[in-house]
């Protein structure tokens, strides 16, 4: 198994991490407006899937031995194998929100909105379980952080108010609030998945602490919660949606290959990040790097702004606005990176 010993190489991971996070949902803008996000998720949850099973054949079982992948679910404990899985449930809770609202929002309202919001309450919850850095410093990066997002947010009313003659402002309300609803339960996600790890010290030894998950082992459980939580979540979604008619599984089945391909190579993004930011936390710690992959926002905002033209029509004050998000989720960031050296 591979693992990282260096701060600065974590540190690199997490910026990966942050630019995975932060362009899966490119894939769903591709996918268009007649292909809905729900047909998406489902696609975008076994690519997934899939992305963590090659991760800890090949990644996770480097060198052999009781550290190898599949070794280590063996004698992963049942309790940990539990609290993995916890954490796919309600990640893909908070997930299959940020794609509703990225379907009526935009990329750059509903990351900002939602993954700022998951940064600030994933940095504390991650600290207080394992503290690990400058309290001082992160905490001064979070506060950086928020005023990047009420930037953001303030712009975006600016560009509401300026087309709702044309109506591109429609939705608006509900985006912010499915948002803000993900925003909650992606800051609580990670330390279940955390909490089923060895300590970075341990990973020197010959074998695991009996019953713990390496990170391969976890970033595969975990997506077997997300893969499965999928079959109650988006049956739900597609039944009561948040704009359209209800759908059936049925019209899944409608889509050409090419489109379907879309949806996974999404996911497989996505989990590459998910993977190497699980590796990287063993030496950056969890709160640092969950805090520096959540700066997911800035990535998905610069694609909305600037590739997908989400901001089109709106004032130059929202412009404006928009430039001092990305500087003060620079700043913030670095901050942040700060805290664990």
């Amino acid at each position: 198994m591979y693992y990282c010993n260096n701060y600065y190489l974590a540190i690199a991971f997490c910026v990966i991490t942050m630019f995975c996070w932060g362009s899966w949902g490119n894939t769903q803008k591709l996918a268009g407006k007649t292909w809905r996000y729900e047909l998406f998720y489902w696609d975008y949850v076994i690519g997934v899937l899939l992305f963590t099973l090659i991760f800890g054949l090949t990644a996770g079982s480097w060198g052999g031995g009781e550290w190898s992948f599949l070794t280590n679910i063996k004698q992963a404990s049942p309790e940990n194998f539990g609290w993995a899985l916890l954490g796919g449930v309600v990640f893909n809770a908070a997930n299959i929100l940020l794609a509703a609202a990225i379907s009526i929002a935009g990329m750059s309202v509903a990351f900002p909105v939602g993954i700022g919001l998951a940064l600030i309450i994933g940095v504390f919850v991650n600290y207080y379980l394992k503290p690990e850095g400058d309290l001082k410093l992160l905490i001064a990066g979070v506060a950086i952080i928020v005023v990047a997002i009420l930037c953001n947010a303030f712009a975006y009313k600016l560009k509401a108010d300026a087309t709702k003659s044309t109506g591109e402002s429609k939705g608006i309300g509900k985006g912010i609030i499915l948002s803000l609803i993900c925003g909650v339960l992606m800051g609580l996600f990670y330390p279940f998945v955390a909490k089923t790890m060895p300590k970075p010290e341990e990973f020197t030894a010959i074998a695991p602490a009996p019953g713990l998950m390496t990170p391969y082992v976890a970033a595969f459980v975990f997506a077997l919660g997300v893969f499965f939580s999928t079959f109650i979540f988006n049956a739900i979604a597609m039944r009561f949606p948040v704009s359209g008619e209800p759908i059936t599984e049925k019209e899944y089945f409608k889509g050409g290959f090419p489109i379907h391909l879309v949806g996974i190579l999404g996911g497989l993004i996505w989990g590459l990040g998910n993977g190497i930011n699980l590796v990287a936390a063993g030496k950056a710690g969890p709160a640092i790097s969950y805090g520096l992959g959540q700066g997911a926002t800035l990535v998905s905002a610069l694609w909305g702004i600037l590739i997908w033209r989400e901001f089109k029509g709106a004032p130059k004050k929202a412009n404006v606005l928009n430039f001092a998000m990305f500087v003060l989720f620079l700043i913030g960031l670095g901050v942040i990176i700060k805290a664990g050296m």
